[in-house]
């Protein structure tokens, strides 16, 4: 368990370091940009059904992400949770421009029944995932992340990294196991 934490602790420091450097020289954002582009993106697409409207969003985050990059302090929570936030805010912003045009696309249907709350709470929720999943095993962190933030199949996973589909299987229902173990134990779940 303490090399787990250690490892957290790495992975933090690595991502502290990078936000550091972008905001001494903005070309290094580019590191940053693809370590969080699929999780900013899987975070919109769940609430922006069309796909132009989702890769808008985006955009739009890493762009404000970028421009107030400086601003930026580091509290010990992963960057993807700062993303978030920006990219809620930036859904409901549209959302309320488009019901203001009184041409409210289906598009943003879902988004404007979430509340702010709602949003918070589950930026939350990603952020303690986020923690624990650096708690895991290299290996059922990397098959954790392929399958679900990369959203490849058990059959790429397996011949990516070179291990049969039944220990990618196994891999992938330990990381999970122990996820939902921790979840449930750590301070903060609404049902501990």
């Amino acid at each position: 368990m303490e090399e787990r934490a250690l490892k957290a602790q790495d992975t933090d420091t690595a991502e502290r370091r990078a936000i550091e450097a972008a905001q001494k020289d903005p070309a290094r954002f580019a590191e940053l940009y693809e370590n969080n582009f699929e999780r900013v993106y899987a975070f919109v697409a769940r609430r922006v059904r069309d796909r132009n409207e989702a890769e808008d969003v985006t955009s739009e985050v890493f762009h404000q992400a970028l421009a107030n990059l400086p601003r930026f302090q580091w509290r010990g929570v992963p960057f993807a949770a700062w993303l978030f936030k920006i990219a809620a805010n930036s859904i409901i912003d549209r959302s309320k421009r488009a019901a203001r045009e009184r041409a409210l696309p289906e598009s943003f249907d879902l988004a404007a029944e979430v509340s702010t709350q709602e949003i918070e709470d589950e930026i939350e929720q990603s952020a303690r995932l986020f923690r624990l999943v650096n708690l895991l095993p290299e290996a059922q962190r990397r098959v954790i992340r392929m399958r679900f933030a990369e959203e490849k199949s058990i059959r790429d996973i397996a011949n990516e990294i070179g291990r049969s589909e039944g220990a990618v299987k196994q891999l992938q229902f330990r990381a999970l196991q122990s996820l939902r173990a921790r979840l449930t134990d750590e301070p903060g779940d609404a049902t501990g």
